[in-house]
Formats: structure tokens, C-alpha cells, sequence
């Protein structure tokens, strides 16, 4: 066995025990030390691993995204339309941000998703944590693409012309998605509307309707 391999198993355990501290503490909670208390190991046994303390924490959310994944899959993966498939995917974020707050800061913070020097380490090759959300986002592109030709095809839906490019609908849903995510984690919003995963939410119908156009229509 090799020393990647062997070094594996330890590697996981520090990312388990930082995703179980960040899910029942909060991203301020990962401090190496206390990860490594809870994995078991000497306060310096993650540098082993993890040549800097960004990277640990873009391991420990790529879990995050991939739990996301695998979420988005589950939502979107039944009958419907794609604008059915867009509102469940939607409400699989929301949820899992109201859920999930912890993970799901960490998973958006910017120095670790723009980050070229600390996304990855040697031990572990991979994408750079901003590449895991690129599965997420193109499928929403995707979707977006399906519902724009459906609606065309039934001519309720914006002209070629007047219409933005799939992608950069998709990138302001998604921004607007997040940014509902934020406020509502936050208590800024200031509204009284139903808690995350009721349905129907109103903010995911007034956000498709803003980037898709009425349902209705």
C-alpha cells in the first residue's frame, strides 16, 4: 500500500470531524486544533494532510457539495416540467441553507472559493472548490434551456431576440436564490412569509416568475 492510501483513512476522519463540528457549531467553530481533538490526533497531525488551514476547510466543504449534488439529483430527478424540476431545485437550496447554515457559509465563502493557493493539497487531487459548484450550476442551466424551449414551443416565452442567454438567467436566479438564502439565515428579509421548505414557497415562485417569466402567462 502506498503512503496516499495509507494516509487516507486519517485524512477522512479529520474531514468527518470537521463537517460534524461545522453542522453542530457553526464555520467559526473550525479551528485545526479543535478538529483535531475531535478526530483524535495531535494538533499538528493535520498538516500532514492539509498543508494549510484553507485547505482543510475546502475539504471539508466539498462535502458539502456534494451533499448539495446529490440533492439536486433527488429534486429534479422525477416527472414534471422543467419548470416543476426548476421549483424543487430551488426548494432543495433553500432548504438545505435553512438546514445546513453552517456548511452552507462555509461552502460560499469567498476566500475559499477563489482561492488558487488553498483549494486543494498534494495528498488529495482534485477540483478547486469553486469547480464543485459548476455540476450545480449547469444543470440549472440546463433546466432554464428546457423551460425556455418549452415555452417557446407553446409561444408564451420570450422572442430569441429579447431574451438573455440561458446561462446568464441561470446566473441571476441562482443569484437571487442565494441571496433569499442569506437574508432569510440572517432575519433580514423582514416579511412574514412561510419557513423554508413549506410549499409553496412565494419568494421561489417570484423569482422564477421575475427570471422565467409568469408560469401562467
Amino acid at each position: 500500500m502506498d503512503q496516499a492510501h495509507q494516509a487516507s483513512p486519517l485524512r477522512e476522519r479529520l474531514i468527518d470531524a470537521g463537517v460534524d463540528l461545522v453542522l453542530a457549531e457553526g464555520s467559526a467553530s473550525l479551528g485545526l486544533r479543535e478538529i483535531a481533538r475531535r478526530a483524535g490526533v495531535s494538533h499538528g497531525a493535520p498538516r500532514r494532510y492539509f498543508p494549510t488551514h484553507h485547505a482543510l476547510l475546502s475539504a471539508i466543504a466539498r462535502r458539502g457539495f456534494t451533499e448539495l449534488a446529490a440533492r439536486f439529483t433527488t429534486a429534479t430527478e422525477g416527472s414534471g416540467t422543467p419548470r416543476d424540476q426548476l421549483r424543487s431545485l430551488a426548494d432543495a437550496f433553500l432548504d438545505y441553507a435553512a438546514v445546513y447554515g453552517g456548511m452552507f457559509e462555509l461552502m460560499f465563502r469567498h476566500d475559499l472559493l477563489d482561492s488558487e493557493v488553498h483549494a486543494s493539497d498534494a495528498d488529495a487531487p482534485g477540483p478547486r472548490l469553486r469547480e464543485a459548484t459548476l455540476p450545480l450550476f449547469a444543470r440549472l442551466v440546463e433546466l432554464v434551456t428546457e423551460d425556455r424551449a418549452q415555452r417557446t414551443e407553446h409561444g408564451t416565452g420570450p422572442s430569441d431576440d429579447s431574451a438573455p442567454p440561458p446561462v446568464l438567467t441561470a446566473a441571476a436566479l441562482w443569484t437571487n436564490l442565494h441571496g433569499i438564502a442569506v437574508l432569510r439565515a440572517n432575519g433580514s428579509l423582514g416579511l412574514a412569509l412561510p419557513e423554508a421548505g413549506e410549499a409553496p414557497d412565494p419568494l421561489v415562485t417570484a423569482a422564477l416568475d421575475a427570471h422565467l417569466g409568469r408560469a401562467d402567462a
